[in-house]
């Protein structure tokens, strides 16, 4: 049986007391460290509220679409649902008219809710929801007080996320981080202004109502619910020429100066870039091989590391912009052996359609080891094969690198003895970064402030098309390399699971479903069409499929998982053949057919001809059981 960590169990206790009743808190604050835990909360919460009869549905908020199947996931793990006795299921939801199909919740993004507003908020008030909110630091307040306005386009999503936070009837908001980059204070939270202090306010955690749960980095690293991290710091040269086409260089990254933007900018897109990719993925090669004989599993030629089994480590790279990872992935492949190199190392960026689906595979399948990404695949992304990070990007705000290293410090259960997991992070021994990884040796305190706007030449944001330096990079090279490790790791011993295939979840189900009443639709088409079972008139796919609409009043992007079922048990027991007169005055139907060519009605057969079998006597197959 799992074991809760010591936050997930002060969450529980806190939901199941507002379920009896016995506190005014309906708001709870989560701040863990990324990789402590986080995901479970919800489920947690949910499930001790539903039990109580305090709730009736739940809405998790997360933000970005990659995020929304691990979501799922976390409340269809047969684990917690033994473990909290739970039987809870979400879908991830489109904006459709029905948001929960039958389920218990839904899981929605911030872009969906503030493309359709109303409909979320029509929801919460016809039912009593738990609203979770992940990573809340991404939702400003949507009026600081430090400048009297808001800022329309970064407030856009707090606005349409605040009517649901107000009507829901209980709250869990979730974060890594309680400070936001730019300084603004975050949407909902109670701030106070500390006696004394103008330019600084902090989280008030007295405030009547709120419940705050911390589980800082220091507490997950003694509780063993994250890996240590090593760092390795490659400093190198660079030279380029700037906006009036002078020739500009570095001798050093670490020594930089006012020149490290620049520097880095250059670094990241030359020949600096493909030494740190190398040394990144050469060390994850080892770690796989080393792996594979401690399996005792048979080694691979050329020495990629591929394989079919699980647990033996993965490479995340992260790449400062699309043209640039497209590179670093092709550089990739040229150390790898052809047959090997298209499904071991694949690239997730927005403008590939398939870029959901690789993020997936990366954290489901055993293939690919290697995946090359912007920003999709950094924050929130539960993969814990990955040990291996090359941070090749020139973002240095903390809450978005705490996030980023993240991704290789979660416990792998099938990796073995906790002590010989690893968590190592590559990147470019710049200052900003330097001091990024001090802040997280020294590990931050408890009391969380929020600052008044930073200086860009501190912390620099990620780069926009306005902001690119006008420069253009000539030449870099890596000369030096040197590991350090944050908090050293104590003994553990990794809990077992199952390592079969994942429950599936509720939207996978619906995908399922719509899939193979597909098939059967098109295959009564060709049975149709090859055996002549129909008299007169055209058949075909889009006819058919017109047909069981009406029949099924509504289409079967809509239905619930109990109407698909139904639809697919109707077809294999009629034919759609006998029903084709439904759609005859159809004027939906006419219009659609119209766009494509088509007759939309029966055709009338031509005088003198016949039919090769007569409509009542026309064969048709004995229905399936």
């Amino acid at each position: 049986m799992p074991q809760l960590r010591s936050h997930q169990q002060l969450v529980g206790a806190i939901a199941q007391a507002i379920g009896r009743q016995q506190t005014e808190v309906r708001d709870i604050l989560a701040a863990v460290t990324p990789g402590g835990g986080k995901s479970l909360l919800p489920v947690i919460m949910a499930a001790a509220l539903h039990g109580a009869g305090r709730i009736d549905r739940v809405c998790w908020i997360v933000p970005r679409d990659s995020l929304r199947r691990q979501a799922e996931e976390a409340f269809v793990d047969p684990r917690w649902r033994d473990a909290l006795g739970h039987s809870l299921a979400l879908r991830a939801a489109e904006n459709g008219r029905d948001l929960c199909r039958g389920l218990d919740g839904y899981i929605t993004t911030y872009q969906a809710v503030a493309a359709a507003p109303d409909l979320h908020l029509q929801e919460f008030r016809r039912h009593r929801y738990l609203l979770a909110v992940d990573e809340l630091h991404h939702l400003p307040a949507v009026f600081d007080t430090d400048r009297m306005a808001a800022v329309e386009e970064e407030t856009a999503w707090s606005r349409c996320i605040l009517p649901l936070l107000e009507n829901a009837a209980a709250r869990l908001l979730m974060s890594g981080t309680l400070e936001r980059a730019d300084g603004r204070p975050i949407l909902w939270l109670p701030y106070r202004a500390p006696q004394g202090a103008r330019k600084l306010r902090e989280i008030d955690f007295k405030a009547p109502g709120w419940a705050v749960v911390g589980y800082s980095r220091r507490q997950a690293l003694a509780e063993k619910a994250i890996l240590p991290v090593t760092f390795g710091a490659m400093d190198g040269s660079a030279s380029w020429l700037d906006a009036e086409r002078t020739n500009r260089w570095a001798e050093a990254l670490s020594k930089a100066g006012e020149n490290t933007r620049d520097a880095l900018f250059t670094a990241l897109r030359t020949g600096f870039a493909k030494a740190m990719l190398r040394e990144a993925y050469r060390s994850c090669r080892d770690h796989r091989a080393k792996r594979r004989a401690a399996l005792k599993l048979p080694p691979v030629d050329g020495g990629a590391a591929p394989g079919p089994e699980s647990g033996l480590g993965k490479l995340l790279v992260i790449a400062p912009d699309q043209e640039t990872a497209r590179f670093y992935l092709d550089t990739l492949h040229g150390w790898m052996p052809q047959e090997q190199a298209g499904r071991m190392a694949r690239l997730a960026i927005s403008e590939r359609r398939d870029a959901q689906e690789v993020v997936a595979a990366f954290r489901l399948r055993p293939e690919p080891a290697v995946l090359v990404s912007v920003a999709m695949a950094y924050e929130g992304l539960d993969a814990p094969s990955i040990t291996h990070v090359a941070c090749l990007t020139h973002i240095r705000s903390r809450p978005w690198l705490e996030q980023a290293i993240a991704r290789a410090t979660r416990v792998d259960p099938l990796a073995g003895p906790y002590d010989q997991q690893r968590a190592l992070v590559y990147h470019p021994s710049d200052a900003l970064f330097e001091r990024f990884r001090t802040m997280v040796e020294t590990q931050q305190g408890t009391r969380a402030m929020i600052k008044t706007r930073r200086a860009q030449q501190e912390l620099p944001f990620e780069r926009t098309a306005e902001r690119e330096p006008e420069i253009i990079p000539l030449e870099s090279n890596a000369t030096a390399l040197h590991f350090a490790v944050v908090a050293p790791g104590p003994d553990f011993a990794a809990q077992a699971r199952d390592p079969g295939e994942l429950p599936l979840t509720p939207s996978a189900a619906e995908h399922h479903l719509r899939q193979r009443i597909g098939q059967l639709v098109a295959a009564q088409v060709i049975e149709d069409e090859d055996n002549n079972l129909v008299a007169e008139g055209p058949t075909g796919y889009h006819i058919y499929n017109a047909v069981l609409k009406r029949l099924m009043k509504k289409a079967r992007s809509e239905m619930t998982l109990s109407e698909l079922e139904s639809a697919i048990g109707w077809l294999e027991r009629n034919r759609l053949s006998d029903h084709r007169h439904l759609i005859a005055d159809d004027p939906q139907f006419q219009w659609s057919t119209r766009r494509r060519g088509q007759p939309a009605r029966p055709t009338a057969r031509q005088p003198g001809a016949t039919s090769a079998m007569a409509p009542s006597s026309r064969r048709r197959p004995a229905p399936r059981p």
